[in-house]
């Protein structure tokens, strides 16, 4: 199976990873050793990040 390219910046997922509190794990055993609900609240953060970023780009146009 192929690898798919990340749309998050390395640098993205550690500080989203540190917010959320599961930084120590992805130190010790990488990416693959995150749980799979980390993974995905990992994912629900960065669109809720994106959602905020867009509402203030509307209301400062």
């Amino acid at each position: 199976m192929a690898r798919r390219r990340s749309i998050m910046s390395e640098h993205l997922k550690e500080e989203i990873a540190k917010e959320l509190g599961f930084y120590d794990v992805v130190q010790r055993e990488g990416w693959g050793g995150i749980k799979s609900r980390d993974a995905g609240n990992m994912v629900k953060y960065a669109i809720q990040m994106a959602e905020r970023g867009l509402a203030e780009k509307r209301n400062n146009s």
